[in-house]
C-alpha cells in the first residue's frame, strides 16, 4: 500500500481513509494480535540508537490504537517484550523497562479518556517491582472501560505459556480436582494466560520477517497471517486498513471446505 515517492501527512492520512471506507463492518476481526518488528533496524538505517527505534515505536502504537478504534476493533494484542528479548544485553532490557514504565505514565490519561482497557498477559511476577507497579496502576484506571481491550504480551512465550498450562493442569490431577479423561482442548484453554480473550482473527506482522517467534502458539492456529516489510516505527493506520483489507479479502474455512 506503500507508494515510492515521500507523501505528506495529509496525504497520507486521505489515503488511509480511503482504504478504511472499503472496508466492510460487518467482516471486522474482532481480535488482532501484532508482532511489532523492525523498531531496531528501522533506528540503524538512520545512524539511530536501537533505542530510539523503540521510542518512535511508541508513536505506532498510538496510530494502531486509533486506527482500531475507528474500524471498530475489539481486542487489540501486541508483543512487546518477549521471553527471548530478556537475554538481550542487560543495558537494552534496562533502557526498555524504563522506556515501558514511561510509556505507562504518559499514556494511561490518554488510555482512559479514550475508552480503551489495559490487560496483560506473560510472566509478569518475574519483571522488575517498579513495572509491575506501573502496570497495576494503568489496569485499575482503566478497568471499567469498553471501547477497546489493549492486551500487552509482556514477558511472554507461547512455548512458555504452554509449559506453564501443562504444568498447572498437571497441579490439578494430582490435587484431584481434575481427572485426565476431562483434559481436552477447552480444558487446556482455562490455563492460558487470557482464557478469557477470544482468539486473535488476523495477525500482522511488521518489519518483512515471516515467522511467529514463539507468539501465541496456541491461539494462532486458525488466525488469518498478514506480514508487511513496513517497520514498525513507519506502521500507521494506512498499513493497519490495508492488514484488514486483505484479511476481509480471504476466504476463512477454519479447516473445512466450501460446499456448493
Amino acid at each position: 500500500m506503500r507508494t515510492t515517492k515521500r507523501e505528506t501527512h495529509d496525504e497520507l492520512a486521505q489515503r488511509a481513509d480511503a482504504v478504511r471506507a472499503t472496508l466492510d463492518p460487518t467482516r471486522m476481526p474482532r481480535h488482532v494480535a501484532i508482532i511489532m518488528d523492525g523498531n531496531g533496524r528501522w533506528a540503524e538505517v538512520r545512524g539511530l540508537t536501537r533505542l530510539e527505534g523503540h521510542r518512535q515505536g511508541r508513536e505506532a502504537i498510538r496510530r494502531t490504537l486509533e486506527a482500531a478504534r475507528e474500524c471498530g476493533v475489539e481486542i487489540l494484542t501486541l508483543y512487546a517484550f518477549s521471553t527471548e528479548n530478556s537475554r538481550r544485553p542487560l543495558e537494552e532490557v534496562e533502557a526498555l523497562m524504563e522506556l515501558l514504565i514511561d510509556a505507562l505514565q504518559v499514556e494511561a490519561d490518554g488510555l482512559y479518556r479514550n475508552g480503551v482497557r489495559l490487560r496483560v498477559s506473560g510472566m509478569i511476577d518475574e519483571m522488575p517491582d517498579d513495572v509491575r507497579t506501573a502496570l497495576r496502576r494503568v489496569i485499575a484506571l482503566t478497568e471499567g472501560n469498553a471501547s477497546l481491550t489493549l492486551n500487552l504480551a509482556l514477558n511472554y512465550g507461547g512455548r512458555r505459556e504452554l509449559t506453564e498450562a501443562a504444568r498447572r493442569l498437571a497441579e490439578a490431577v494430582a490435587a484431584g480436582r481434575l481427572s485426565p479423561d476431562e483434559i481436552d482442548e477447552d480444558t487446556l484453554a482455562r490455563y492460558l494466560f487470557a482464557p478469557d480473550l477470544p482468539d486473535p482473527d488476523l495477525l500482522i506482522r511488521t518489519g518483512g520477517e515471516q515467522r511467529l517467534s514463539n507468539f501465541l502458539l496456541w491461539q494462532l492456529a486458525y488466525a488469518e497471517l498478514y506480514f508487511t516489510d513496513v517497520r514498525w516505527p513507519d506502521f500507521g493506520k494506512l498499513d493497519f486498513f490495508a492488514a484488514i483489507q486483505a484479511y476481509q479479502a480471504r476466504d476463512r474455512r477454519f479447516g473445512g471446505v466450501e460446499l456448493g
